[in-house]
């Protein structure tokens, strides 16, 4: 979270972050595991077959081990972080790719889970807004539920909602009174900060 932590504004502050399910990396786990079975058993043959020296073939697994270890230092440095004011999206290892989504640009939020990604608790999310990429697509997403009501959260929230700057009066007040008829704040809550707006005229 350090690289992160430098990309947050004045009084911003992280909500949620999540990160690609491990399911992603089974495929390249797999394989790089095969290759190394392999040279194993092909070291075991040659020590057999035409010692001493044959054993430093173990070396070739430096490969397939060093390749696994940069899929999962990949894997672990691509962050989508939800905070206050936007979603982060991090990628890239050494050099970085960051991208940026207002909450106030987020018009519609669709989450898919097949079968096994209700098993295994993974599933894909597009966050529709409008931005010029309009729809971002995050595939294999951990505890997509959990990212979804956090998006959700701080979308609608009414703190948030209130302080967006140059925002015009009358369309906060209307956004403030959907908050109020879908129960997101009290009569009284509204109330208040509709006090508060017209104090702003």
């Amino acid at each position: 979270m350090n690289y992160a932590n430098r990309l947050l504004s004045n009084d911003e502050h992280v909500v949620l972050v999540a990160r690609d399910h491990w399911i992603v990396l089974l495929l390249t786990a797999l394989v790089d595991i095969a290759i190394g079975i392999v040279i194993v058993g092909l070291v075991v043959l040659g020590v057999l077959l035409a010692p001493p020296w044959t054993w430093l073939g173990l070396l070739l697994l430096i490969g397939p081990l060093a390749h696994l270890a940069l899929q999962i230092w990949n894997w672990w440095n691509r962050q989508y972080i939800i905070t206050d004011l936007r979603l982060i999206q991090i990628t890239g290892t050494f050099n970085k790719r960051v991208s940026d989504t207002l909450l106030t640009k987020i018009n519609d939020i669709v989450m898919e889970q097949s079968a096994l990604g209700r098993l295994l608790d993974f599933g894909s999310v597009e966050v529709i807004s409008g931005s010029e990429s309009g729809i971002d697509i995050f595939r294999r997403l951990a505890d997509p539920i959990e990212f979804k009501k956090a998006l959700l959260a701080q979308k609608d929230s009414p703190d948030r909602t209130t302080q967006e700057p140059g925002g015009d009066v009358t369309d906060l007040i209307a956004e403030l009174d959907e908050l109020r008829q879908k129960g997101s704040i009290t009569t009284a809550e509204f109330e208040a900060k509709k006090q508060q707006l017209l104090a702003r005229i």
